[in-house]
């Protein structure tokens, strides 16, 4: 997935947009072998299947070889513009036996790549998903705790040590869950 795609579509506009999509794809495909498939999936997303990896060593050369390989610049609409990707990585059979599988898989761990700054790969794992399904479940907690007026409003004082005055608040949120 091409990091900050939807600022340069939106700045630059859409025909900047496909040209960026094109450069990208054919720089994708300088990445991988002949053997290997690159294919769009939609807006700013691709999938590159690396057929007959060896070991998770081997897809992270090419994963970096395509994180290396976004650095140069673009030019579009008279500007450079350069482009970054977070990756996620699902390799079968480990993590998935069939095509829907590997791809949600690997959605998950490039969600998590791009949480944690971007530009970068992150391989799926269990620990991925148990931290998926647990921040759905928060997200959904936190919602209901909004709209049945479950989250109080705290101030609290900031003492200083030397003085023991009061030298400022700290507005906290506590959560009174049922």
């Amino acid at each position: 997935d091409l990091d900050r795609f939807k600022i340069i579509n939106d700045s630059f506009g859409h025909t900047a947009g496909d040209r960026l999509l094109i450069e990208t794809a054919g720089r994708l495909k300088a990445s991988v072998r002949e053997s290997d498939v690159v294919a769009r999936l939609g807006r700013d997303e691709f999938v590159i299947i690396v057929n007959q990896a060896g070991s998770r060593a081997d897809v992270e050369v090419v994963a970096r070889k395509v994180l290396a390989n976004l650095v140069p610049p673009i030019a579009l609409a008279g500007h450079d513009c350069r482009t970054t990707a977070s990756i996620g990585i699902a390799m079968y059979p480990e993590h998935g036996e069939d095509a829907h599988t590997l791809t949600k898989n690997a959605d998950s761990a490039m969600y998590l790549a791009k949480e944690e700054g971007k530009n970068d790969l992150r391989f799926f794992s269990a620990d991925i998903k148990t931290q998926s399904v647990e921040r759905l479940m928060l997200e959904a907690g936190l919602r209901h705790a909004l709209e049945h007026g479950e989250l109080a409003l705290h101030y609290q004082p900031k003492i200083s040590a030397m003085s023991g005055e009061v030298i400022g608040l700290e507005a906290l949120v506590r959560w009174n869950h049922p």
